[in-house]
């Protein structure tokens, strides 16, 4: 049976925007996955370590027939690709990848919680997503929409589409 999986994308080293553009392309590539939709890439100030450079985000909507925790699996082994180190909590990453939400899935298990924990608190989460999703409702907590206005100190900026290139 597919599902609708919605996922968070985020970097701040080594050229983060393409880190987040070859993951977006990497999850549609992903087995009995298909990419449905893809925000724009955000601008966001580091939360919680805030030394650290600013990132890019994005959210991704996928249809896939992998189970949650083989999805995260998949998610987890695309960021290794990508040279994440955990070192800390918070530090800068050249990825991450977070599983926002799996249907209308409620659940915590080991390492696993759904919807994400903190993702009603998150301004670079809920700006992507309401720009590709602009009526989710988040399973147990309500309409995207309604949490954002708690997000309105987060500087969480939209970046233009990067210029075409034209062959001369």
């Amino acid at each position: 049976m597919n599902v609708i999986a919605t996922i968070g994308l985020g970097a701040n080293l080594n050229d983060p925007a393409a880190q987040v553009e070859y993951a977006l392309a990497e999850l549609d590539r992903l087995p009995g996955t298909r990419l449905l939709a893809r925000s724009s890439l955000y601008a966001s100030a580091p939360v919680g370590y805030v030394d650290q450079p600013d990132f890019i985000n994005a959210v991704a909507q996928v249809e896939t027939c992998l189970a949650p925790r083989a999805l995260l699996i998949a998610l987890l082994d695309i960021e290794h690709r990508h040279g994440r180190e955990r070192s800390f909590r918070n530090a800068p990453r050249t990825l991450d990848l977070d599983l926002l939400l799996y249907g209308d899935a409620h659940f915590h298990e080991d390492g696993l919680s759904l919807p994400h924990p903190r993702m009603t608190e998150r301004g670079f989460v809920l700006l992507p997503l309401l720009e590709i999703a602009p009526d989710t409702v988040i399973p147990d907590r309500g309409l995207a929409t309604d949490w954002l206005a708690a997000c309105t100190d987060q500087c969480v900026v939209a970046l233009p589409p990067p210029a075409a290139v034209v062959n001369a």
